[in-house]
């Protein structure tokens, strides 16, 4: 088994870094959308509210009447009642986001969203433990179930709203990696750097970032050691890796700032670090642009 298997067998695994781009300000509704519904006339004609352009990797929140249907990448997403829906921008996206929104007394709509390029560069990751970059087949095939199992529960379309809340860093430390930097291991090309890594010590709490439940939670997967998922709702998800413990479990629910997990450097770390990675549905987010919503 080759260095080249790793571009799809460890996408879940972390420690990197990606230039850091500021998301536009427009990508969120105005805070007088994210409130109740008021219903009625006033609804039935409440326009559409998107940005006009998004880096990639972006969580892009937009706001219409409760009653659209809107539609994107092959999707219907789901809309609460307040308005407000949710969509991801994937790391090599490009060109235009299309989104189809239809008004209950009128026809479909197309919203196009401009994709801005963000530069990824190279970072070389050395130290790694040669069993994580070329496993055996036992451990290959190990990996391959783990990593299904963890993709599986982000099918999820679940109806919380704390995906619409302004999220919190689950720790306070300096920023050892960040999303979307092409990686090598140990000089063999690897899958591109899932999430954001902070550097802290090992048994610091983690804090959930957002409102959620509890998707998944095992603590000792092979590439990614202690991990743990939280979904906010609409599909988009928490991911929480290398975790020294982990004080949750499947089903509870989790409100913003509690205490969830400590850090640790369980699985393929070189050290103790949190790896924090987002996701709508399959599509890998920057954890920091969803930072500087404001």
């Amino acid at each position: 088994m080759k260095g080249g298997w790793l571009l799809a067998a460890l996408l879940a695994a972390g420690c990197a870094s990606a230039q850091q781009v500021p998301q536009a300000a427009s990508v969120n509704p105005p805070a007088a959308q994210t409130g109740p519904a008021t219903g009625g006339a006033a609804d039935a004609l409440r326009p559409t509210r998107l940005p006009a352009s998004v880096p990639q990797g972006s969580m892009v929140l937009g706001n219409t009447s409760p009653a659209a249907v809107v539609e994107y990448s092959g999707r219907t997403l789901k809309v609460t009642p307040y308005g407000t829906f949710v969509f991801g921008i994937g790391r090599d996206a490009s060109g235009e986001a299309v989104v189809r929104v239809k008004q209950p007394a009128g026809g479909w709509v197309e919203h196009r969203i401009r994709i801005t390029p963000r530069d990824w560069p190279i970072e070389a990751v050395r130290g790694v433990p040669p069993a994580t970059v070329n496993p055996p087949k036992a451990i290959a095939e190990r990996i391959a179930r783990e990593q299904a199992a963890v993709a599986a529960t982000r099918t999820r379309d679940g109806e919380e709203t704390g995906f619409a809340q302004e999220f919190i860093r689950p720790v306070e430390g300096r920023i050892s990696g960040r999303f979307g930097r092409a990686r090598s291991y140990n000089g063999q090309p690897g899958a591109p750097h899932s999430g954001m890594d902070i550097a802290v010590a090992s048994g610091t709490p983690v804090k959930a970032p957002a409102s959620g439940v509890v998707i998944f939670a095992a603590p000792d997967l092979y590439l990614t050691g202690g991990t743990l998922v939280i979904d906010h709702g609409h599909g988009i998800s928490s991911t929480f890796l290398h975790l020294s413990r982990i004080d949750v479990k499947v089903g509870d629910a989790i409100r913003q700032g509690d205490a969830i997990a400590a850090v640790g450097a369980t699985g393929r770390a070189t050290g103790p670090h949190l790896h924090w990675g987002m996701n709508w549905f399959d599509v890998r987010l920057d954890p920091q642009l969803v930072l500087e919503r404001k």
